[in-house]
């Protein structure tokens, strides 16, 4: 079964822009394939704003969050895989999703419940 993360990631986007809210996105920064302006990088996360008057060309795909946006007047092309999205939530009062660092991977066997017991009839 596929992450249901980057499904979560564009329903809590369209979600924080209906009620007019600023959509922020906390990323880890260490995280393979992540590439950002290492500049604004602290204590390995970065936030980022990701609203639409912030950024040009929002893709919220379901490998990657990309778009290119201006840091420090300079734009640059920000790319982050959905695995590396930590939250996302309203700049104005923090109403969003958390995630955690670390989920299964989707092929991942998960563990199988114990058997139900059985009841059976003494006579």
């Amino acid at each position: 079964m596929t992450s249901n993360r980057p499904y979560l990631i564009r329903a809590i986007h369209e979600w924080l822009l209906d009620n007019q809210c600023t959509p922020y996105m906390l990323v880890s920064a260490e995280a393979e394939g992540v590439e950002v302006p290492r500049q604004y990088v602290k204590e390995g996360k970065i936030v980022l704003n990701i609203s639409p008057q912030a950024v040009e060309g929002l893709q919220l795909g379901n490998d990657t969050v990309s778009f290119l946006a201006r840091f420090g007047g300079v734009s640059q092309m920000v790319s982050v895989p959905v695995e590396a999205v930590l939250a996302i939530y309203a700049k104005e009062n923090g109403r969003g999703m958390m995630f955690s660092e670390e989920e299964p991977e989707p092929d991942e066997p998960q563990p199988t419940p114990p058997p139900k017991p059985t009841l059976k009839v003494v006579k």
